[in-house]
């Protein structure tokens, strides 16, 4: 019976997801959203499943739950969204400015996650400097063109950020404006998602109890890989329409709102358990194939077979090892 309420559970969360996605692109064309702001609140929308799970684990005493949802999301993210979009398409072609920007932030990120959760720095501080790297991102994306280049930044600065962030927004393509339904489909969306993302993490925690089945796998494989399914569908589907960058740039984009709603916040009220060797593993996995992701990508221009089937071993390696531990 808990399985199938953990299963009608995860598909309405998914199902709920693409809807609320989709619709919340029209409405933030019909707000006028700039693309590269439009672009982070899809990828937030898209991350509800994760970051609701993870918040519905942590409050509810589930840890490790919570912690292994949020980076086994990013692992899985990255396996998905693009070692399996590699290999969908046969490769992406990935502009170095827009590569070496979204990169960036993705490293940092990632960096800060492992050094929370490995408690070589407090969450508080972890959440700050995560902070720190995100906001600027976003208000710099978010800037009308004119408003960026009177940035007070060196002009060569200012120079690699415009061609990157042209990059980015070359890519991306306008959605039809919402109508006026869109906005309560939205809202409606939001709410299943949330409650079944609940219903979700709690059937498949007492399943996993009542199993024997250790919370990491719980958290980093089970949780971790249903919740991520709407974010890899639409990476598929972006890359087969060849838009590689929106592809790479949701992945990463998802992957931070992980770590900032999924991990800090929900760490800094509640605190973090000591690292477990699941943890651990979670961890040094998101942040593996961050790394070869983004180098793999620099190095070729875009990700080729090779690269995604790396992607993907590296996290079928991370799955066999959690199994094992």
């Amino acid at each position: 019976m808990l399985l199938a309420v953990f299963i009608v559970a995860a598909g309405l969360s998914a199902g709920s997801s693409v809807l609320l996605v989709s619709r919340l692109e029209r409405v933030g064309e019909r707000l006028g959203l700039a693309e590269a702001l439009l672009g982070l609140v899809v990828a937030l929308a898209a991350d509800g499943p994760e970051i609701t799970s993870a918040l519905a684990a942590v409050t509810t005493g589930h840890r490790e739950v919570g912690v292994g949802v949020a980076l086994g999301s990013n692992a899985f993210n990255l396996a998905a969204m693009l070692g399996l979009s590699v290999l969908a398409v046969g490769g992406l072609r990935l502009p170095r400015f827009a590569t070496m920007l979204e990169g960036a932030l993705a490293l940092l990120i990632a960096a800060i996650a492992v050094a929370a959760v490995m408690a070589w720095i407090g969450p508080a501080l972890g959440l700050i400097l995560a902070l720190g790297v995100f906001l600027p991102y976003v208000f710099v994306c978010a800037l009308p063109p004119a408003a960026r280049a009177q940035l007070p930044l060196p002009r060569p600065l200012l120079t690699w950020l415009r061609r990157a962030i042209d990059q980015e927004i070359v890519t991306i393509q306008r959605a039809p404006r919402a109508g006026r339904v869109d906005g309560l489909v939205v809202v409606a969306a939001a709410i299943a998602v949330i409650g079944a993302s609940i219903v979700m993490e709690q059937t498949a925690t007492t399943i996993g109890a009542q199993a024997g089945i250790p919370t990491i796998v719980i958290g980093g494989l089970v949780l971790a890989a249903v919740t991520s399914l709407p974010n890899a569908v639409a990476a598929i589907y972006l890359s087969l329409r060849g838009r590689g960058v929106a592809a790479m740039s949701e992945a990463f984009h998802s992957n931070a709102f992980n770590v900032l709603l999924a991990l800090l916040v929900p760490a800094v009220i509640v605190g973090l358990d000591a690292p477990t060797a699941g943890v651990a593993l979670a961890a040094g996995t998101y942040l593996a194939l961050t790394l070869a992701a983004v180098v793999f990508a620099l190095a070729g221009r875009g990700l080729g077979r090779w690269a995604g089937l790396i992607l993907v071993a590296g996290y079928l390696g991370y799955v066999v090892l959690v199994v094992a531990t």
